[in-house]
């Protein structure tokens, strides 16, 4: 089996075979339903006893992928694909290839927001200094 730090840059747990849906919900202050969702999409995949899920570290190293995914507004779709990547048995060259461009791409769109989001912070600075010179001149 791959090392932990294979998947994701997540520390390892050595100390434990697997991960009961409680244990990762903790561990990722996530919902037991935002665990079910994740597998109802194919993203992760837990075995199952019965009614219990029982996560492996796989599943967990792909938690922690899609959560990363999600907080830097990757979709899904974008998600699932750069962390199946990893099954092509190509050494992950291609999952890092794949994943290097698709995060630079979201680099360039968030730069471009941030860009955006200053000028309309400056213009909006700009205009209550406006209002506010107004204002004092109409107050004298």
């Amino acid at each position: 089996m791959p090392s932990i730090a294979a998947y994701a840059p997540i520390a390892p747990r050595l100390d434990r075979e697997h991960f009961s849906i409680s244990d990762l919900s903790a561990e990722f202050e996530v919902t037991p339903r935002a665990l079910r969702f994740y597998e109802d999409e194919g993203l992760i995949a837990p075995e199952r006893r019965g009614t219990q899920r029982i996560y492996s570290h796989r599943d967990r190293a792909r938690l922690a992928w899609i959560l990363r995914g999600k907080r830097v507004g990757f979709s899904l779709g974008e998600i699932r694909e750069m962390i199946d990547l990893y099954d092509l048995g190509d050494g992950r060259r291609v999952q890092r290839d794949v994943t290097i461009a698709r995060c630079r791409e979201r680099i360039a769109t968030l730069t471009a927001q941030k860009h955006d989001i200053d000028a309309a912070i400056e213009e909006l600075n700009d205009f209550v200094a406006l209002l506010e010179q107004t204002q004092a001149q109409k107050t004298r």
